[in-house]
């Protein structure tokens, strides 16, 4: 795998609020679900993921993210057997120039085939009324929501063609990535969950 450095532009919150701003310059780690956990992407093979066509197709268009939102830069991926686990940056330029803060070192960037649990909904995912008239910051253009929203829709079009009963867990998870450090242990769990398939909660 190929070793990059990341200039730390993300700002750190000090807890993951209800009116953080999801489209802000951050490291995201999200995580996505298959519905009913069913092993629609392939199988855990002597400690590695064996990825059928559907985990390739999950794996192609995780790649493809930075094509359709050049603001994004792609930590380490995995597509596990009924998940993924992926890390995205939002590096969007601040009056007119980046964030500056400090080095991240990223190990390993790139595809490991295995696992990120994030969802939205397990079809084609609809778009959310926001609740008491409020606004849902998540689901403006070039936020997370709609990030993962429109990776969901692609997987699910092109899966749906090989296999029509594919479909994803509704919502997804994330995780405000706060420090380097805590960067750092992500971009391992990734790379390592195959390896780790039997302990993980989502097998």
């Amino acid at each position: 795998m190929s070793e990059l450095k990341f200039r730390n532009k993300y700002r750190i919150p000090s807890n993951r609020l209800k009116n953080w701003d999801y489209g802000s310059n951050s490291a995201y780690f999200i995580t996505i679900c298959t519905k009913n956990r069913e092993h629609f992407f392939g199988e855990i093979n002597n400690g590695k993921m064996q990825l059928n066509e559907l985990g390739k197709n999950a794996v192609q268009f995780w790649m493809e993210i930075p094509n359709h939102f050049p603001f994004i830069e792609l930590g380490n991926f995995v597509v596990m057997p009924n998940h993924t686990h992926g890390i995205l940056i939002i590096d969007k330029p601040v009056n007119n120039r980046t964030v500056d803060t400090p080095n991240v070192e990223m190990p390993n960037l790139g595809i490991s085939t295995g696992c990120i649990s994030t969802g939205l909904s397990t079809d084609i995912p609809q778009k959310p009324k926001p609740k008491n008239g409020g606004k849902i910051d998540e689901w403006k253009p070039g936020t997370i929501g709609v990030i993962v929203n429109q990776y969901k829709r692609m997987v699910t079009i092109h899966n749906r063609k090989i296999n029509p009963n594919f479909a994803w867990q509704s919502n997804f998870h994330d995780h405000i990535i706060r420090n380097s450090k805590s960067f750092e242990n992500i971009q391992n769990y990734i790379e390592n969950n195959p390896a780790q398939w039997k302990e993980d909660r989502f097998c």
